[in-house]
């Protein structure tokens, strides 16, 4: 089977390429009836936060926001004076696609980056970074930001996040947790045994950026802080930012919706599951992944011919790191034949535009 599209296919580009997935659509349109109180005064505003709490095992304080770069940014300047630095991956979504928004609405606080494998922050790659500078000349390390699935669609195990928290502890330190896509790593987490508590506080996250928009919901994230004396005033930075919904009830009643039933995980799981299938079909032509498959994501690399072909038949996605590296996200809405479609493009394209990188050297 091959693919003639008659326009371009964005499907795999991204999941927030995705309309809104089912659950959530029934919900606003059954929220969008009768009149109730507004700015989260509302029942199922009541019901999402006792959802959120029965989901992680825990009391927490939460709010609703419009986008993910809003939740970190605001987090982060709830967690840190201007005169703080958080320490976060070189690909940290908060580094690379914030347009400076943490550094805006902190004041001014740095951001220092460390490399690590697989978009992973380690406590080595961390350890030079509470004596970096000379005293009161360099920014105070306050907060440790880190990504859960990560940029490169892997997972930090609990251990890993564990040591990771007790170097927190350590050194007197903050985490923020950015969960864009945290249903995709707490689905594969379940899969291994791991609950989204395993996967957040317990080992040592004090708050969670819990994404909502990349799992099927319309222009709604939950911050969600388990350290409930962080949260002090937050809803007041809410407000000021322009991030208080009016009609809360519309947003909070898509988190009802899918958290009842655990819909955000099976639309999650599915996601990974159909990121596995397209990894499997690249390998199977020769191409070799840049990072393990654990969430939605399959980070390949891809020859320039093949690209070419895929691109001139359709398909849109994303080069991600460096110069043969590519990204193809999978959504709650990717079907087989579409991951099927693609990769019969890949073959037809033939010998040569095999999807084998050309290495430097």
């Amino acid at each position: 089977m091959t693919s003639s599209l008659s326009a371009p296919d964005y499907s795999l580009a991204s999941d927030n390429t995705a309309g809104v997935c089912p659950e959530a659509w029934a919900a606003l349109a059954a929220a969008n009836t009768g009149w109730v109180p507004s700015y989260g005064d509302d029942a199922a505003t009541t019901e999402a936060r006792r959802l959120l709490a029965e989901t992680f095992e825990r009391e927490c304080e939460v709010a609703f926001v419009f986008n993910g770069t809003a939740a970190n940014a605001l987090v982060l300047a709830a967690l840190c004076q201007r005169h703080h630095a958080v320490a976060c991956h070189a690909l940290a979504h908060v580094e690379t696609d914030e347009c400076g928004a943490p550094e805006f609405f902190t004041g001014g606080a740095k951001l220092l980056t460390v490399a690590g494998d697989h978009a992973k922050v380690t406590p080595a790659a961390l350890a030079p970074l509470p004596s970096r500078g000379h005293g009161i000349h360099f920014p105070k390390l306050r907060a440790l930001s880190l990504t859960q699935a990560t940029e490169l669609g892997t997972l930090y195990t609990p251990a890993e996040l564990g040591a990771l928290g007790e170097f927190a502890r350590i050194h007197g330190l903050a985490v923020h947790l950015d969960g864009a896509r945290f249903a995709n790593a707490a689905a594969t987490g379940r899969e291994r045994g791991w609950s989204p508590a395993d996967l957040s506080w317990r080992a040592g996250v004090d708050v969670l950026c819990l994404g909502g928009t990349k799992n099927g919901l319309l222009s709604t994230e939950a911050v969600v802080f388990f350290n409930r004396d962080l949260a002090c005033e937050f809803a007041y930075r809410v407000k000021q930012s322009g991030q208080l919904a009016s009609k809360q009830r519309f947003a909070s009643a898509q988190w009802v919706a899918v958290l009842r039933d655990g819909a955000w995980l099976r639309h999650a799981a599915h996601a990974n599951r159909l990121a596995r299938r397209l990894a499997a079909g690249f390998q199977a032509l020769g191409a070799r992944l840049i990072a393990p498959v654990e969430a939605n994501g399959v980070f390949v690399e891809l020859s320039p011919g093949l690209v070419a072909g895929l691109e001139a038949r359709g398909w849109r996605f994303y080069r991600f790191v460096g110069e043969h590296g590519y990204r193809l996200m999978c959504s709650w809405a990717t079907r087989e034949e579409t991951i099927d479609a693609l990769l019969a493009d890949a073959r037809a394209l033939g010998p040569a535009a095999t999807p084998v990188a050309a290495r430097a050297g």
